[in-house]
């Protein structure tokens, strides 16, 4: 039962930053623009927030730390997602190329101000957020072991802003009218709805949760950051396909891809699988697998927004 407690609590530091990201991305998508940069603005998230932990190492810990650094890479992700908003909606530049470039720019500019800094492109931090036992909740039998120990505020955070996303896209104004543009932004604009304004928004939204996901990734699972999030921007682009662009699939494909990712890093731990004589780069390819096989067998059937990545002409019918 030990082993299975391990694998559940290591599965949702794995989850909820996928979670977090591919949410950010339906956001997107469901306004009209592609978001290829989510891993170029997890890698900003990551980086400011994490800078932000080490700096105040000393004079700040526990989780007000953790959670001022929250806001600095949510704020941070939002103001990296505009320059792609400005390029993909006020230019009309094609928005793959547009996330390329942010997702090249991240990681170097990332290393030049650490290096400037701290004078090493290794941010190093001190992990003192996670949370041994929830009081009250972390003594119930299994589940107490399984959701309310050895946790963070971040695991509980998701599942809040996946309840949230659920609400407003399909229960609010705000929801109708940005799906309404990633499908037919020209119908949506006959009625009153300025398609910009909301395409602004999916955006931004997806560079908030983007932005949290790249911190919610790296406290959890490391003691530094080296410019790096593992590809999980492009790790939650799959999981948003296989979700099929709605919350509580995403929530599914998620948790599969979040198993497949603890598999990868926990194996030697699980008795099963250490000794089963299996080299330990098969076990670091389980992710990367599973997202082609997936891919390969779902890709045909996605039902992406009909309106997505293609530049919305006020002017054209």
């Amino acid at each position: 039962m030990n082993t299975l407690y391990m694998v559940i609590q290591q599965a949702m530091f794995f989850t909820i930053p996928l979670l977090l990201v591919a949410l950010g991305g339906m956001f997107s998508e469901r306004s009209g623009i592609i978001n290829i940069a989510l891993e170029g603005i997890m890698i900003m998230g990551a980086f400011t927030g994490i800078l932000f932990i080490h700096l105040t190492t000393g004079k700040l810990s526990g989780q007000l730390q953790l959670i001022l650094a929250i806001v600095i890479s949510v704020s941070t992700g939002i103001v990296f997602s505009l320059l792609h908003a400005f390029a993909s909606i006020n230019l009309k530049a094609d928005q793959t190329i547009s996330g390329t470039a942010l997702n090249m720019f991240a990681p170097a500019f990332a290393i030049f101000v650490a290096r400037r800094i701290t004078g090493t492109q290794q941010i190093q931090f001190t992990n003192t957020f996670r949370i041994a036992s929830v009081p009250v909740l972390g003594d119930i039998p299994v589940i107490g072991n399984m959701f309310f120990q050895n946790t963070y505020i971040t695991t509980y955070l998701g599942f809040i802003i996946l309840i949230v996303s659920i609400v407003v896209l399909f229960y609010t104004r705000f929801g109708l009218r940005l799906r309404s543009c990633g499908e037919h932004p020209q119908a949506a604009d006959s009625v009153g709805i300025n398609v910009y304004h909301m395409q602004y928004a999916g955006v931004i939204i997806s560079g908030a949760l983007a932005g949290l996901g790249g911190l919610v990734f790296v406290v959890p699972t490391s003691t530094n950051f080296n410019a790096s999030v593992a590809g999980y921007g492009f790790l939650a682009l799959a999981v948003l396909i296989f979700g099929q662009w709605h919350p509580v699939k995403i929530f599914g494909a998620s948790v599969f891809f979040g198993l497949m990712k603890t598999i990868a890093a926990t194996y030697s731990a699980i008795p099963v699988l250490s000794t089963s004589g299996i080299p330990s780069y098969v076990y670091k390819m389980v992710p990367y697998l599973a997202t082609l096989a997936v891919l390969m067998f779902t890709s045909k059937n996605s039902q992406a927004p009909k309106a997505e990545g293609i530049p919305y002409d006020k002017g054209a019918r």
